[in-house]
């Protein structure tokens, strides 16, 4: 314990021991932990988070090394989650991190439980896959925040936060919104979300010099780092009087 307190004693000068706290007590899952995922998850855990869940169905490649946090030469062909899980770890030993090597799809979306938890990220890329954690996640009593993306992006200064519906010059944010608003009428069927929430975004877009799209860590960790500063803005709200 006397380490832990040393871990976050700047933390805790900042926010006092309630906020810290609140923050300790909070369960929070990661769907994706790739270039923005990854960082995200380091963040949330260097302030005081302990009870973390994270979800990526990948291993390491070398491709991945240019921005995400466990991809190095040396852990090539290792199972992402359980690299940052032992790096994770290594930061706060008394964490609760539990990895999880899956997809999200519509086939293991039950198997998650997403009402077990306080604050559901959404780091995923699959445009199907990204649509319906959207719309398990707004019908749960958790906070939700989603990354759009942050690929073909260079300027930090033009990453910003909103609501996902008011987000301009996203072609994610614009191609999930497309699949939502396809068929109206199933608004009536629970395929529409049915609340908002709030995303980090840019509006920049670069055209690639190849195929494929390119991405660069000083960018996708940002938009880590940014999530993470949501959950922890939100939880250390002073909670209700009962």
């Amino acid at each position: 314990m006397a380490l832990e307190q040393a871990i976050f004693s700047r933390s805790e000068l900042l926010l006092g021991q309630e906020a810290m706290e609140r923050i300790g007590e909070k369960r929070v899952i990661i769907f994706g932990v790739g270039g923005v995922g990854s960082w995200c998850a380091e963040s949330l855990v260097r302030s005081g988070i302990k009870h973390l869940t994270i979800v990526d169905s990948d291993t390491v490649c070398a491709s991945n090394i240019n921005r995400q946090l466990m991809a190095t030469t040396e852990t090539i062909g290792q199972v992402k989650v359980d690299v940052l899980r032992q790096r994770l770890l290594t930061i706060n030993p008394s964490a609760e991190i539990t990895a999880i090597h899956e997809f999200f799809t519509a086939e293991t979306a039950e198997s998650f439980h997403l009402n077990s938890y306080d604050y559901i990220i959404d780091a995923i890329d699959s445009l199907k896959d990204k649509a319906l954690l959207i719309l398990m996640a707004c019908e749960t009593n958790a906070t939700f925040f989603a990354s759009m993306g942050a690929a073909l992006k260079l300027d930090p200064t033009r990453i910003k936060i909103a609501e996902f519906w008011k987000i301009q010059g996203d072609p994610l944010a614009r191609a999930l919104r497309k699949r939502f608003k396809v068929q109206p009428q199933v608004k009536l069927q629970g395929l529409y979300p049915s609340r908002k929430f709030l995303c980090v975004y840019s509006d920049e877009l670069i055209e690639p010099q190849g195929e494929g799209k390119g991405s660069l860590v000083h960018i996708t960790a940002i938009f880590g780092n940014m999530l993470a500063g949501l959950v922890i803005q939100d939880a250390v709200k002073e909670p209700p009087l009962s």
